[in-house]
């Protein structure tokens, strides 16, 4: 909003974001100081502060080594209780996580469910691909 200042409950909400990302021990320190994974669990509790029912996501996960974008996912399917569109070019992780695929390729088309797109020829292609 056009507050300058953040009131008592936003800050309680932010703390209550940090603890549940796991990232309550960073409120002192210095975004540039931590760590790519650390990163993108702070702007994903930022984001949480903002809405309670959408988060629009591009790439959340790109540069991030395997094992922390397990866990970054991880994080993101947990009951948030918000809805999640994620942007992503890692087809396996998609159709490991996602509910629903949305799948451009040039010409090419497909959304529905994931179980669906696995069994498409287009799913086949790109799973096989990755």
């Amino acid at each position: 909003g056009l507050k300058p200042f953040y009131s008592k409950a936003d800050k309680e909400q932010a703390v209550q974001h940090m603890e549940r990302l796991g990232i309550g021990d960073f409120k002192k320190r210095s975004f540039s100081a931590l760590s790519g994974g650390q990163q993108q669990r702070v702007l994903l509790a930022r984001a949480l502060c903002a809405t309670d029912k959408l988060l629009l996501l591009d790439e959340p996960v790109t540069g991030l080594d395997p094992l922390v974008t397990e866990e970054l996912i991880e994080l993101l399917i947990r009951d948030l209780g918000v809805t999640i569109i994620m942007v992503s070019h890692d087809i396996s992780s998609a159709t490991q996580y996602a509910d629903k695929i949305l799948h451009i390729s040039q010409s090419l088309l497909f959304y529905g469910d994931t179980e669906s797109y696995i069994n498409t020829e287009l799913g086949k292609r790109f799973l096989k691909c990755s």
